[in-house]
């Protein structure tokens, strides 16, 4: 998506009245997790510089509300932009096999808001939430993608939605993913 474009779309869901649902969505996968400890590792360094990228891509844009899990990697992923912009971040608590639940929980969550929300999910939730919240159904992102950012009017008819890409490159897709 062109950055003209984007920018229009971003200038807009700023400008709609607040209605039931947020005006806008930013949807990210956790950035680059390290592989210890297993259960709830810290970003890396490569994840902590997209943290930081992501904060510099968003600082704009007058997110009001950041939904994240209870997990180390998504809090640290919002923490950047939630300290530059004071706000305290709100986990959505994710159980191991109960990905549709979540799913719902996390929509549930959005659409209690107002403004502007970030949600920083994973690989397996982040476009599901999309659809969840009246998007198109995508591919799950790949286990190496973690560049992807899509922006969505909920509340907008049909609701619009666009997507870019922040902080470094990740690597090549594989076939079926994002």
């Amino acid at each position: 998506m062109s950055v003209p474009l984007l920018a229009c779309l971003l200038t807009g869901a700023l400008a709609l009245p607040v209605a039931a649902m947020p005006e806008l969505v930013i949807l990210v996968r956790h950035a680059e997790r390290a592989s210890e400890p297993a259960g709830d590792p810290a970003l890396t360094p490569a994840g902590e510089q997209r943290a930081q990228a992501l904060a510099q891509a968003l600082v704009g844009l007058r997110v009001n509300a950041i939904l994240t899990t209870q997990l180390r990697r998504t809090r640290d992923t919002a923490a950047p932009l939630a300290q530059a912009l004071g706000l305290q971040v709100q986990p959505v608590e994710a159980k191991r096999g109960g990905t549709a639940a979540h799913v719902q929980a996390v929509a549930d969550a959005v659409r209690a808001q107002t403004g502007a929300v970030l949600v920083v999910g994973h690989s397996n939730t982040v476009t599901a939430v999309l659809a969840a919240l009246g998007g198109p159904k995508l591919a799950a992102l790949c286990e190496t993608s973690f560049h992807h950012a899509f922006v969505l009017q909920p509340a907008a008819e049909p609701p619009r939605w666009a997507q870019f890409n922040y902080g470094a490159p990740s690597a090549a897709p594989e076939a079926g993913c994002l």
